[in-house]
């Protein structure tokens, strides 16, 4: 079995083809392609509240690129989801029925809530006993889980994210929402926590902390790795960093959300197991062709 998962999120588009492999290890999930598009489509949205014509026809042009990619791979399932940007945006109705009619791709707008459901599917494997606080920040919305014994037992999703915070179009009251959630979830018999942080920017933080995969990262490599980075020019982020463009302007705005959760928490690490959305969506696909 091919699956194929689309991720429309407010910074990136993203397609991943996946198959099947059964080993001795067991079911192995193989990734056989990856395209990462910079469309942001949250910086319209979050300032103008529908999606222009321009970045319609752009939009257009990816799925259409995307179909062709699923056709040469023959994948046996596909699944479309689009999460903070398209759920805000004005015309977002119209951009998906006219995709659904040019491509025949249909496209999901889910919840907050369903995204981070998702996405827990994608990193429960990477987690023990112990109390762990999932962060995934996005391009417009900021998923947090949290797990205790095996379990998650809570979850919430904010109106804040990286491109959202570029544009400066978050409340203000969202900080004051997230600090109360972490301090009520987290009080009492919880402990000691450990972060779990999913998201390019993490993700991209993690590599330049040459931390081993399956260790954590302290939060004190974390501000030390923001620093040198918020003291880089955008120029010079991408020069020297090798950063996309699309990557190179959110990156400290998306780190300021991760360290302030972790300092509320107090947790003094942090896990980046290299999972999110799509990952989940794969899981989705396979359990519903098994």
């Amino acid at each position: 079995m091919k699956f194929a998962a689309i991720d429309i999120g407010s910074n990136a588009v993203r397609l991943q083809i996946t198959g099947i492999l059964y080993s001795s290890k067991g079911i192995i999930f193989k990734k056989l392609e990856y395209v990462r598009f910079p469309l942001r489509l949250g910086r319209e949205v979050f300032n103008e509240g529908q999606i222009s014509h321009y970045q319609i026809e752009r939009f257009l042009k990816l799925m259409k690129a995307f179909k062709l990619l699923i056709e040469l791979y023959e994948v046996t399932d596909c699944m479309a989801c689009a999460t903070s940007a398209m759920r805000e945006a004005t015309n977002g109705r119209e951009v998906i029925k006219k995709t659904k009619k040019d491509t025949g791709i249909e496209i999901e707008v889910i919840s907050g809530e369903k995204e981070a459901r998702m996405i827990n599917d994608s990193i429960t494997d990477h987690l023990d006993d112990k109390a762990y606080l999932h962060i995934d920040v996005g391009g417009g919305s900021t998923e947090l889980n949290m797990y205790l014994n095996g379990e998650k037992r809570m979850s919430e999703s904010f109106e804040i994210g990286s491109v959202r915070r570029l544009q400066q179009r978050e409340n203000p009251e969202v900080w004051a929402d997230i600090k109360k959630w972490v301090k009520n979830n987290l009080s009492g018999e919880v402990g000691k926590v450990i972060a779990v942080g999913t998201g390019g920017n993490i993700n991209k933080m993690f590599d330049m902390a040459s931390v081993k995969k399956g260790k954590t990262m302290s939060l004190r490599k974390l501000r030390s790795i923001q620093k040198q980075i918020a003291g880089m020019g955008l120029e010079e982020r991408i020069n020297e960093l090798q950063l996309n463009p699309d990557r190179a302007d959110v990156i400290v705005p998306a780190s300021e959300i991760y360290i302030s959760v972790m300092q509320w928490a107090r947790a003094t690490s942090i896990l980046v197991p290299n999972a999110g959305l799509k990952d989940g969506m794969m899981k989705t696909m396979y359990k519903r062709n098994i």
